[in-house]
């Protein structure tokens, strides 16, 4: 890893990912730290950063769009009643210092700050790990310890009364091409099938790559994915599905995710077998 605003994500020596420390972003876009490009050990990109459709989709990183009303997830709020709604409620995610930095992976300390100051302390965990010759995986663990003397929640807008959009947590803005990608669990295929439900691991496979998504833990996997594909291409968890999670103080939620990063496009066996080898101890 290299330099005081980026890092470089290494695997066995090739690089696989930049991670942004400190990005120079406008308020809306709630401002925090992301990887963008990851790459398939073949070079091939599998992120977007800030793409036409959705500016603050920033390649692959942890976001909330309702913090205790404050949006650490960039753009509009979902407002009750009122829809999609231009509001000065953005936060950041600003960093704090690296507990360890090496060129496989980090632990770092980040600050959710909004209006009233810190809501929450974040400790993420990041490593990439070899797999095959033709596969790796991203392991990001992310640690959310609500630091203020009252109780927060956190929601999504399904929350807030817009239904089958429960995004927040873990996400990952995958590469847009000309055909949708292809979107799969171990039972069912498709974007209205997979949307919205609990699974082990999801595949997300494009024209020459597949993401595997797997929960490593129980509260992960508990979580429903939030899948997009005919719009735009996109996986991530969704922490406040059908309610608000509450954050008493002093109390931390934990989630990890291990994404694999292939060359080609997997069938069911393949991902779920480096699913499970992604996520063994």
């Amino acid at each position: 890893m290299s330099g005081d605003d980026t890092a470089v994500l290494s695997v066995a020596g090739r690089p696989v990912g930049r991670y942004v420390i400190r990005p120079e972003l406008p308020a809306r876009l709630s401002p925090r730290p992301y990887l963008h490009p990851v790459t398939t050990l073949a070079g091939t990109a599998v992120t977007e950063l800030s793409p036409a459709d959705h500016a603050h989709h920033l390649g692959v990183g942890v976001a909330v769009p309702d913090v205790e009303g404050h949006n650490f997830w960039g753009g509009r709020t979902f407002v009750r009643d009122r829809g999609p709604t231009e509001l000065d409620n953005h936060g950041s995610q600003r960093h704090v210092a690296f507990q360890l930095r090496d060129p496989d992976g980090f632990v770092q300390e980040l600050r959710w700050v909004a209006a009233p100051g810190e809501l929450l302390r974040e400790r993420r965990t990041v490593a990439a790990t070899p797999l095959t010759d033709r596969a790796w995986a991203l392991d990001l663990t992310f640690s959310l310890t609500n630091v203020t003397s009252a109780p927060l929640s956190l929601g999504s807008p399904a929350t807030n009364g817009r239904p089958g959009a429960a995004y927040g947590g873990f996400f990952w803005r995958a590469r847009k091409e000309e055909t949708a990608p292809d979107v799969f669990t171990a039972d069912a295929e498709g974007e209205d099938e997979v949307h919205g439900r609990r699974a082990d691991w999801l595949a997300l496979a494009g024209s020459a790559w597949t993401l595997v998504f797997a929960g490593a833990t129980g509260p992960t996997r508990r979580d429903p994915w939030f899948v997009r594909t005919a719009e735009y291409p996109g996986v991530g968890s969704s922490l406040a599905h059908d309610a608000r999670l509450p954050v008493p103080p002093g109390e931390t939620l934990v989630r990890r995710i291990v994404t694999v990063v292939a060359d080609g496009r997997l069938g069911r066996d393949e991902a779920a077998a480096l699913a499970r080898k992604a996520v063994s101890p």
